[in-house]
């Protein structure tokens, strides 16, 4: 079995929603967005796990946490088996050069006043890796590593004299300079053409395969994630609904939001009947969720006071395939 290096259990995020007086007064309590709010999974070595959902799930959340850009309100992130949740930042430090994120806008994830040298030596010099002739080696390397080549013709150029592309393998280079472990990709290729999209996620294979880099993709495009990911859990207003391997959950999704995105991802045959898209409305606030299961109040296979009632548990139903379910939670009693 391969060796875990990343696991959260049971981590949640609220943010508070700040009121004015008179809010304040009519709402008599404080609130809160759930924005994450209770979820458990790992990620393995050299794997490429990813977290699907629509915009709103808490998948960008989830993956700025376990890098620690934002504190968890409750739960705990472990790396290789080692609890970091409330880590001390001196003591964090060292393990931070480990943990790195791709963000998901190349445009604004970089500064426009500095060169990309510096772009790329920062996190180095942050971290006080070597002198200056180590840290112009490392840039080098990293900037061959993305394909940037020759290093020489891009270390003394701004991103706004580069393509999207490059920007994206800039960003990608910058958080592999410090050789972590494992990164967060947070849609890295969605701000992207699409004939740049495949050379970025090759590029990404590779990292894998060389370095043996682990990564949590982030995405909602489960079409995607089907072609890159070994296992993926599938997020819904700060809840997963499913998880497992990507192909038990792309050829036998078992939780009914699992199957209208699978619905909603266009077929390649132009002769092939259209199938109605099952989601109905819009995600509901997660300042205020549904109570019971989350997704009842758009659910096409509702089964009544239960599902508005109960949350259902995360239950196996079997190689390694999780669903929160009642029609799978009423089977197993």
């Amino acid at each position: 079995m391969a060796e875990e290096i990343i696991r959260v259990e049971n981590l949640k995020k609220w943010f508070p929603v700040r009121l004015g007086f008179f809010e304040s007064i009519i709402a008599r309590r404080p609130l809160f967005v759930r924005a994450v709010d209770g979820i458990t999974f790992d990620i393995k070595k050299k794997e490429i796990f990813g977290l699907i959902g629509e915009s709103g799930s808490g998948k960008t959340t989830t993956g700025r946490m376990i890098v620690r850009l934002i504190r968890p309100t409750g739960g705990k992130i472990f790396f290789h088996n080692r609890e970091i949740t409330r880590l001390p930042e001196k003591e964090f430090k060292p393990i931070r050069k480990k943990m790195q994120i791709i963000f998901q806008d190349p445009y604004e994830s970089l500064n426009p006043k500095m060169t990309i040298y510096d772009i790329m030596a920062e996190p180095l010099r942050v971290q006080q890796v070597g002198n200056e002739d180590e840290i112009a080696e490392r840039v080098y390397k990293a900037l061959e590593d993305v394909e940037l080549i020759p290093p020489e013709e891009f270390i003394h150029r701004y991103p706004h004299e580069l393509s999207g592309g490059q920007r994206q393998r800039v960003a990608t280079g910058r958080a592999l300079v410090l050789q972590p472990e494992f990164i967060v990709a947070d849609e890295p290729v969605s701000m992207l053409d699409v004939s740049i999209r495949a050379e970025i996620l090759n590029l990404m294979f590779d990292l894998m395969e060389r370095y043996g880099v682990s990564f949590l993709y982030i995405t909602h495009d489960i079409a995607l994630a089907r072609h890159i990911c070994e296992r993926i859990a599938v997020m819904y207003l700060g809840k997963i609904m499913e998880k497992g391997n990507t192909e038990d959950i792309i050829y036998e999704p078992l939780h009914p939001y699992t199957k209208a995105l699978m619905m909603a991802v266009p077929s390649p045959d132009p002769t092939a009947k259209r199938i109605e898209v099952v989601i109905k409305g819009e995600i509901p606030s997660p300042v205020n969720p549904p109570s019971g299961c989350r997704f009842h109040t758009r659910c096409q296979e509702y089964l009544g006071d239960i599902c508005r009632r109960e949350e259902p548990p995360l239950i196996h139903v079997g190689k390694g395939h999780y669903v929160a379910c009642h029609r799978y939670s009423e089977k197993k009693k």
